[in-house]
């Protein structure tokens, strides 16, 4: 990551190899090699035909790498990544850390389409069959959410992505919603979609449904239900666990053993004459058209004292999982809840990631979304070691600290820079 000087500056080390080709980001580049980066810097056009003294795989590192150090400028941050080389005789004397405008112009010639298109690449679910917390039955538990980022108040970004409030009472900063779909057990964030403050929860949970699949369960809270979105789901083959707010009419058809009941979900557009006689048809085991209705069933439990003013809440789920053989009513309530561990991955990123109440860094759209890419990206990477650690001592990943796990990779980053493990 050197500047070169004016005299006989090669830019290679001892060995004849350029310093910026030892940076690696120890266990991370594990999970997110350096092959697999190339490929996506190919596909995406920014694989350099030139020497650059911040090629483009080394930026995407430094992206990473400014999410596990948060509280550091970008010099700083860079000297963490190639600190251990001086120690190594890989440093020379004659190299200097880039200039935070170099490393500035080296973010914004990688772009933010490697980022994403990283990302895409290397998220998938990582629990294992085994994996304690991850599964109900055989199907993988999985929860679409959302959260919001504070960006840097700039032209752009405002114009881009929004403040909340008015003209007159807006919010401090602009705001980012990233919506995204995450596995439970592994808090593993598997897709995402990043839009402006005032985007759509729901049309942006309909695009998440290109991740959904056979052999899971998505649960989702009452804010994203609408009849589309749960039959967009639905068309995916993967079950579906949902709450449902009290607006929704759910008749009951028939009582199951286990307290739940068959139930329709109807669809808003049909009249109150035509629901009766849909309601009077599904009773008799008469099949329903999907464009009418989608046969479910119910689950409802009370949460006491949830708010801690002494009153309790009523919870109504509604669930693909017909059957009370293939999960109980009780298991079905257990799985729902499940669902929080989302906002557990949301607060990792939020709070520990991005760091406590703090702005992100990017003072530009594009920059932005590379930053919200490479901490989804780099979260992920976290999660897929602290899965396996669980996995390997045979415990539920939720007993592992994601703190420690930050600090120790921080750690080893900056001990062990140039070695890939």
């Amino acid at each position: 990551m050197a500047r070169v000087g004016r005299k006989k500056k090669s830019g290679k080390d001892v060995a004849g190899v350029r310093l910026v080709d030892r940076i690696s980001l120890g266990v991370l580049a594990e999970v997110v090699p350096r092959d697999v980066i190339e490929d996506v810097l190919v596909e995406t056009g920014k694989r350099e035909q030139r020497t650059r003294l911040l090629p483009a795989h080394v930026m995407v590192r430094f992206c990473q790498a400014m999410c596990l150090f948060p509280e550091d400028d970008y010099e700083e941050v860079m000297r963490k990544l190639v600190g251990s080389l001086k120690s190594m005789a890989s440093w020379r004397d004659d190299w200097h850390v880039p200039s935070t405008s170099a490393i500035t112009q080296a973010r914004q010639r990688l772009g933010s389409e490697p980022l994403r298109l990283l990302f895409e690449s290397v998220a998938a679910p990582v629990a294992e069959p085994g994996t304690r917390g991850a599964w109900l039955g055989s199907r993988r538990l999985m929860a679409v959410d959302g959260f919001m980022l504070d960006v840097p108040d700039t032209p752009g970004n405002v114009a881009e992505f929004g403040k909340s409030g008015n003209e007159s009472k807006a919010s401090g900063f602009p705001q980012v919603l990233v919506v995204a779909l995450a596995e439970c057990g592994s808090h593993a964030i598997v897709d995402a979609i990043v839009a402006g403050y005032r985007g759509n929860e729901k049309a942006l949970a309909d695009v998440l449904a290109r991740s959904a699949e056979p052999g899971t369960v998505v649960t989702a809270d009452r804010n994203f239900y609408s009849y589309a979105l749960w039959g967009r789901y639905v068309d995916t083959g993967a079950d579906l666990l949902w709450r449902i707010g009290s607006g929704v009419t759910l008749p009951v058809l028939e009582w199951l053993p286990d307290g739940s009941y068959t139930s329709l979900l109807i669809n808003p557009a049909v009249q109150a004459a035509q629901r009766t006689k849909l309601i009077e048809n599904a009773r008799a085991g008469r099949d329903v058209d999907p464009g009418h209705g989608f046969p479910v069933r119910v689950v409802e439990y009370d949460v006491p004292d949830r708010e801690g003013n002494g009153s309790g809440e009523l919870i109504c789920l509604a669930t693909t999982i017909t059957e009370p053989a293939e999960a109980t009513a009780a298991e079905l309530a257990w799985a729902y809840h499940q669902r929080w561990e989302i906002e557990s991955a949301f607060d990792e990123i939020k709070t520990h990631q991005r760091g406590p109440a703090r702005v992100l860094r990017s003072k530009s759209p594009d920059m932005v979304r590379q930053e919200i890419w490479a901490l989804l990206l780099t979260h992920h990477a976290i999660r897929t070691l602290m899965c396996r650690a669980a996995d390997e001592a045979d415990i539920d990943p939720d007993r592992l600290s994601f703190i420690r796990a930050f600090r120790t990779i921080r750690r080893q980053v900056v001990a062990q820079a140039d070695f890939s493990p």
